[in-house]
């Protein structure tokens, strides 16, 4: 008797412990194969057949379709270049160059990776309607509040994520991501 109660205790705490552990894993972001350039972060196998089980349960659990390997390449931020968590409540600059691509897309998720309802109907930009100095550099503002130029609308106080994605790009195709250069996120003022 005294042996089977062991053995029912043994088993309950296998239980807790393993689903546990596997709540804890897939309730995160990826885990392996993060490439990190400045504030930015990118999975490149996450699209691909050499994506890691666990980074695949994730995808199978949140319903994101990520890039294939050979449509290009999705970079995230949720900190600034000082590495501070983006905000709804503050206004940031998004400034540079991208790496060479056929199109590249910045969007602005809320907390819960939602597209933002406003009022100017805006929840992106791409590369062939944005505004640019004449170095082909641009500047994009995040913030809740117009501004002039590109600006990209925000609706929430709460954490905001950017999504950079750059479509058709030698780095999808197996380019050794190396020293690339993404663009800065700076906090310019909060409210």
């Amino acid at each position: 008797m005294r042996f089977l109660i062991h053995l029912a205790v043994a088993i309950a705490i296998a239980i807790v412990v393993g689903l546990g552990s596997a709540f804890l894993v897939l309730d995160r972001d990826r885990l392996f194969g993060a490439v990190t350039r400045g504030a930015w972060t990118a999975w490149p196998d996450s699209g691909s057949p050499n994506a890691d089980p666990y980074t695949e349960a994730m995808l199978a659990r949140s319903g994101e379709v990520p890039l294939g390997g050979g449509e290009g390449l999705a970079f995230s931020a949720e900190v600034d270049s000082s590495g501070q968590r983006l905000t709804g409540g503050c206004r940031y600059r998004v400034s540079g160059q991208t790496p060479p691509a056929r199109l590249w897309t910045l969007t602005v998720y809320d907390e819960d990776g939602h597209l933002m309802e406003n009022p100017a109907r805006r929840t992106a930009f791409h590369s062939r309607e944005i505004l640019r100095r004449e170095d082909g550099s641009f500047e994009i503002a995040v913030a809740p509040k117009p501004q002039p130029g590109n600006w990209l609308p925000v609706t929430t106080g709460e954490r905001i994520r950017l999504i950079l994605r750059l479509y058709d790009t030698p780095l999808s195709g197996g380019a050794a991501i190396g020293d690339i250069v993404l663009p800065a996120i700076e906090r310019v003022g909060c409210t």
